[in-house]
């Protein structure tokens, strides 16, 4: 019931994405279900310190990565904040646990050269093959995530000024240049798009049966094109993003301009992306330097 309340507190108040609630009900429920076996306590709000250690350490016992650990920290947190601000109970027992240390992990991306001829390695004649391309170019060429891709509809596309409206974290908009490649791309899978989809339908990228595309949809998707053209393991929407942020910067851009396109709400985000652009350069460094 608590954790209920607290879901619906993040949907109406927070708005908060359909991602980020999965994350959080999946973090609770787990929790209560250790707390329920462990001490045989079904009530979230009679936890004590104690009992958050315990689970802390069974969580390091099970070999849980510090970056999953973290994360499940803060929604006990969030959580824990909550009950106190609705007066549930009267102290929060995460608020003196220290979390892990995170080893700074670079963010993985495409290397551009695998990027250049998706076209080639997809059958675009079907529509399941122009989608697949649009998915992949649109999130290379924008820097969206997939919820922001998810919930985009054919009204934000500004076909005349060759840009996109995008919502993203918190309902917070921006407006992305697009392409005359990808505007193609676009226009050409809207116009397949119209042959099984109804016209009241407002989302841009919809599932074979006309209705707005689902995460595994965009999943699949990149994971089978991705296939296609690299080798490396992680093939997922998000390192689209890394690959669109990293290559701008190779490429010259400036940081506080991608971290706009990205949507970062302060700088600390987007400057992950230029550990990579100098790995990069030491690369470029140790091979063409004569005292290197």
């Amino acid at each position: 019931m608590l954790i209920d309340s607290f879901i619906q507190y993040l949907l109406t108040e927070k708005r908060v994405s359909s991602h980020t609630i999965t994350a959080y009900q999946s973090d609770l429920n787990s929790f209560q279900k250790f707390i329920s076996s462990e001490f045989d306590l079904r009530e979230l709000n009679l936890v004590t310190h104690a009992m958050v250690r315990t689970w802390l350490v069974d969580l390091v016992q099970n070999d849980v990565g510090s970056r999953s650990i973290n994360r499940k920290l803060s929604s006990l947190k969030s959580f824990y904040k909550f009950l106190i601000q609705n007066e549930e109970m009267e102290f929060n027992p995460v608020s003196k646990i220290i979390a892990p240390k995170v080893e700074k992990r670079l963010p993985e991306f495409v290397e551009e050269k695998r990027l250049n001829n998706i076209g080639d390695v997809l059958e675009t004649d079907s529509f399941n093959g122009i989608r697949d391309l649009l998915i992949i170019e649109f999130l290379y060429a924008t820097g969206a995530r997939l919820s922001e891709l998810l919930g985009v509809c054919l009204s934000d596309i500004d076909r005349s000024n060759y840009q996109i409206k995008i919502l993203g974290k918190r309902n917070k908009e921006r407006i992305v240049p697009l392409s005359k490649e990808l505007l193609e791309i676009m226009e050409d899978y809207i116009e397949r798009r119209a042959e099984i989809c109804a016209p009241s339908e407002k989302h841009l990228i919809i599932s074979n049966s006309g209705k707005k595309a689902y995460p595994k949809l965009i999943y699949r998707s990149i994971n089978s094109t991705l296939t296609k053209v690299s080798t490396q393991k992680k093939r997922s929407p998000h390192i689209m993003r890394h690959s669109f942020a990293t290559h701008l910067l190779n490429h010259g851009a400036d940081l506080n301009a991608v971290k706009e396109l990205l949507g970062h709400s302060n700088l600390s985000a987007t400057q992950v992306y230029t550990h990579n652009t100098f790995e990069k350069l030491k690369t470029i460094y140790k091979q063409a330097h004569p005292r290197a």
